[in-house]
């Protein structure tokens, strides 16, 4: 099995099947040390996804529903709906994330191409690769 392994600060993602060439599904292991920054709240124009998580906990929320979700639990996130994580925890969490049509390693490395450059993130740069591939940013509370 071919992997691609991507780091976007803290997050370690470890792409698994990349559907993005066929339009069709990918899923890549998400691996999240506690306290790390994590993308704000967005929602995905095109793609629905299923987080399951393998180890430690992970915080997870799809709109309004928020849970704490720990080793087999999954949550699925619909087109559209705004959706965001965190590890507030202690210990590392790990998921598979699935992703259909998938959006593929390229959106994660262009992210950590100017989330790894040092120094603030360019908040600009970030907004247009999302707005690339489909993310929307969610509306704050």
């Amino acid at each position: 099995m071919n992997t691609t392994e991507i780091n976007v600060g803290q997050l370690r993602i470890r792409y698994l099947i990349d559907g993005s060439q066929s339009a069709s599904l990918g899923m890549f292991e998400l691996t999240v040390p506690p306290g790390s920054n994590v993308p704000p709240p967005h929602s995905h124009t095109n793609n629905e996804e299923i987080v399951y998580v393998l180890e430690g906990r992970l915080r997870y929320s799809v709109g309004s529903d928020a849970r704490d979700l720990g080793p087999g639990e999954t949550m699925r996130t619909p087109k559209g709906s705004v959706h965001g994580f965190s590890n507030p925890f202690e210990g590392v969490a790990r998921a598979l994330i699935t992703m259909a049509p998938d959006i593929g390693p390229k959106y994660f490395e262009e992210v950590a191409s100017v989330v790894n450059a040092g120094g603030p993130p360019d908040k600009g740069a970030l907004m247009a690769i999302m707005s690339r591939y489909g993310l929307v940013p969610g509306v704050p509370k």
